[in-house]
């Protein structure tokens, strides 16, 4: 039993160095130096960036308004009658001058024969009572006839004369009524719906409903309010200047598609609301701006002055603050927080932190922190650069 136990013990001996030896050579084969050169240093992140950019600028501010037509006019008849003719397309361009409407002109003609038949007969009675008083007058010195007789003359002379006038003045008023059986387009512009067809009746005057409504087409005015602080520091410097540049854009557009400037400012601010109204004038040669649009409006209410600019995503935020990743001629990457203004064909200005030439990255900053070294790519400000699945 002794030497079977012996021989037990021993065999774990044997066992137990085996074991030992294995984990001694699996140790020697991954030594600390072999490990490090089997698993070099990665490469510095690759960055893209940009040069700060040196330019002359304008302030811009941008608004909200709309669209209103320079002439709008509700087309009414001015006089009464029955439509017999509609002489435009609903919705189309017309001229100044054109024919949209023709009322019965038959009641005015014949209003218009009468009158002049009530003039030439007027005519007639001055012919007759100034031959007359010629007669009397040479009477009258002849003590043929009385001085009064020849006064009664001369009275119906003046009386013939006076009743030629009003003859005259109802015959122009006859052929008035018949021009107006002529409804004209006031202005040039683009026409509504004929609200009123062939056959109806029609009134006249200010309390008449409107035959169709007439807008101009070019220029187009854009309304918007400004507030007190904007208004003081931006427009009243160059309102009386007369060129004010203003940029307009549609709701479906993302930049400023036209150009043009302050037309009017309003001569009060409303007091509820801490707003001035200030309008802009636009050429609309294609007809594309319609009055009641929605018009999103930037005024340039500064002179041109010399800024730094930077692509906007190289800005980032930290809290409250704005900083950009600044790539130093060492390849050293430097923390810069900076101070920003407005946005410029869609580069931002940087008003304070920055000089002209140095480098910003634009694309990776995710990669990049303060104080490590990176590769830089250089790209142009503002282009954009889609980043690669590798990043």
């Amino acid at each position: 039993m002794s030497s079977s136990k012996s021989r037990k013990a021993l065999s774990l001996l044997i066992a137990a160095g085996v074991s030992v030896a294995a984990l001694t050579g699996a140790v020697t084969l991954r030594s600390p130096a072999e490990a490090q050169t089997a698993s070099p240093a990665p490469p510095p992140a690759e960055v893209d960036v940009a040069t700060v950019l040196a330019r002359p600028v304008t302030d811009w501010q941008a608004y909200s308004g709309r669209l209103e037509a320079v002439d709008r006019v509700d087309i009414r008849p001015q006089v009464p009658g029955t439509i017999v003719a509609v002489h435009f397309r609903n919705g189309a361009l017309v001229k100044q001058g054109d024919v949209l409407f023709t009322i019965d002109p038959r009641p005015y003609e014949a209003e218009v024969a009468r009158a002049e038949a009530q003039v030439a007969a007027a005519q007639a009675r001055v012919r007759f009572t100034v031959a007359d008083l010629d007669r009397a007058q040479k009477l009258v010195r002849d003590d043929t006839i009385s001085r009064s007789t020849m006064d009664q003359r001369d009275n119906a002379a003046r009386e013939a004369t006076a009743n030629l006038k009003a003859a005259q003045a109802a015959l122009d008023i006859a052929r008035l009524n018949l021009g107006y059986t002529r409804v004209t387009a006031p202005v040039s512009g683009r026409v509504s719906r004929a609200e009123r067809t062939v056959g109806n009746v029609v009134a006249a005057g200010a309390a008449a409903e409107p035959l169709t409504t007439l807008v101009s087409q070019s220029p187009i005015y854009a309304s918007f309010d400004v507030d007190e602080q904007t208004y003081l520091r931006h427009i009243a410097p160059m309102r009386d200047s007369g060129t004010i540049p203003v940029r307009l854009g549609l709701a479906n557009e993302e930049d400023y598609s036209r150009s043009g400037t302050v037309e009017h400012v309003d001569n009060r601010l409303d007091s509820v609301s801490g707003t001035i109204r200030v309008r802009a004038r636009f050429d609309n040669d294609d007809g594309t701006l319609v009055p009641g649009l929605y018009a999103r409006v930037k005024v340039g209410g500064t002179k041109p002055y010399d800024a730094l600019l930077v692509d906007d995503r190289a800005i980032g935020t930290d809290q409250d603050k704005k900083f950009v990743l600044v790539v130093t001629p060492e390849h050293k990457v430097e923390y810069r927080p900076v101070k920003l203004g407005t946005l410029q064909n869609g580069l931002r200005v940087v008003t304070a932190g920055l000089s002209a030439g140095e480098q910003v990255v634009v694309n990776g900053m995710q990669h990049a922190r303060p104080g490590m070294a990176v590769t830089p790519k250089t790209v142009a400000m503002g282009v954009e650069k889609t980043q690669t699945a590798a990043r």
